[in-house]
């Protein structure tokens, strides 16, 4: 099932999100509407605050970077198939000099900035069965975990611009928040105004 996402503005987007368990309710059905969800809005990761769940869960699947013509071979077949659940995950080490990519956002749509990560990352997380993994991750690959796992942190990717960029930005920001948007795909608008 196909579920709305939420827009920048609703409070659930900026709350630190909690653990679950094993035993988490319907755990597969979730998993399967939030892929579902991603791919039906053309995303690369999706996570549940996204959906309205202040919980420590996103998945991802960068297949669509991989046809990036500007990448090497290598790093067209690491994108590839790279397909993840992450649970209760922890970046526990980011290391390397800070590079910038053009980030958007499914809960913040047309708008894309450059944010400055570092390139590798060391996370800690349970995988859709519950088995525990430590795995380090580079590249494009570390960033969509990155941009996800801020999320699970109550953190957009508009928090990490400038102050001049964020003032840029303020007035589309409030529009989306507001349903003044386009989008080929359901979301849930937080400052939309009733229909009566």
């Amino acid at each position: 099932m196909i579920l709305p996402i939420v827009a920048i503005g609703d409070p659930v987007l900026k709350k630190k999100a909690v653990d679950i368990t094993k035993d988490y309710p319907k755990l597969d059905v979730l998993l399967e509407n939030m892929f579902e969800t991603m791919y039906n809005a053309y995303g690369v990761g999706l996570a549940a605050p996204q959906i309205g769940l202040p919980i420590r869960l996103f998945l991802v699947d960068t297949t669509p970077f991989a046809d990036d013509d500007d990448l090497t071979k290598e790093e067209q077949d690491a994108l590839t198939g790279f397909k993840r659940v992450f649970i209760n995950a922890k970046i526990i080490k980011e290391e390397g000099e800070e590079w910038s990519f053009c980030e958007g956002c499914l809960s913040i749509p047309d708008v894309r900035e450059d944010v400055y990560r570092k390139p590798k990352i060391t996370v800690e997380y349970y995988d859709e069965n519950f088995n525990m993994h430590t795995e380090v991750f580079d590249g494009l690959i570390a960033r969509v975990i990155q941009h996800e796992y801020d999320h699970i942190e109550g953190v957009l990717f508009t928090d990490l611009l400038s102050t001049l960029k964020k003032r840029l930005i303020k007035g589309r920001i409030g529009n989306i928040s507001k349903g003044k948007i386009n989008v080929d795909y359901r979301m849930r608008f937080p400052n939309a105004k009733k229909k009566r």
